[in-house]
């Protein structure tokens, strides 16, 4: 499968009988809005129901965590005005949240291991491996951070690659 994890919005797509198709859940809705909220239980809601709640519970309801991924508390712009308690720590900013502190690439995980749910009950079968897309923007250490996501996740990451690359990829797929 490919997977575009998304700022706002992640989706999973593969190819059948030689043709793409984007990969819905069980409500027809292709984009998972990408947003997880931490419940106090240690449990999430990812997706939808946890956008329900971005207004109502914004400490525990993370937005475009795909911002901090292999990020330090400094290389954040104005993040005094974010809702969330940071922590600094070495390497990479986490998030104090009533589950306990996260990591990005934690959250980031959490994404795709919904995806990963996704393609399997879509696909009847378990992965084999999946490609996820990364702006042309990122560095090292945040490509290695969404690859460490993709294994939290349970998906055997097989490349990073950046997102024009993949439109390129995905404009001569018939050629």
């Amino acid at each position: 499968v490919g997977i575009d994890l998304g700022t706002t919005n992640s989706l999973v797509a593969t190819v059948r009988s030689g043709s793409p198709e984007v990969l819905s859940d069980e409500d027809g809705r292709a984009l998972l809005p990408s947003i997880v909220r931490y419940l106090p239980n240690g449990h999430a809601n990812i997706g939808y129901k946890a956008q329900a709640h971005r207004t109502t519970d914004p400490k525990n309801t993370i937005v475009s965590v795909k911002r901090f991924m292999g990020r330090g508390l400094k290389d954040i712009a104005h993040a005094e005005n974010l809702p969330y308690d940071f922590v600094d720590s070495p390497g990479m900013v986490q998030i104090k949240t009533v589950a306990g502190v996260k990591s990005p690439v934690e959250t980031s995980a959490q994404i795709l291991a919904t995806l990963r749910q996704r393609a399997e009950d879509s696909l009847g079968d378990e992965l084999v491996g999946a490609v996820i897309t990364v702006p042309a923007y990122f560095d090292d250490a945040q490509r290695q951070a969404t690859k460490d996501a993709g294994k939290i996740a349970g998906l055997d990451v097989l490349r990073i690659i950046n997102e024009p690359t993949a439109a390129a990829l995905a404009y001569g797929l018939d050629k």
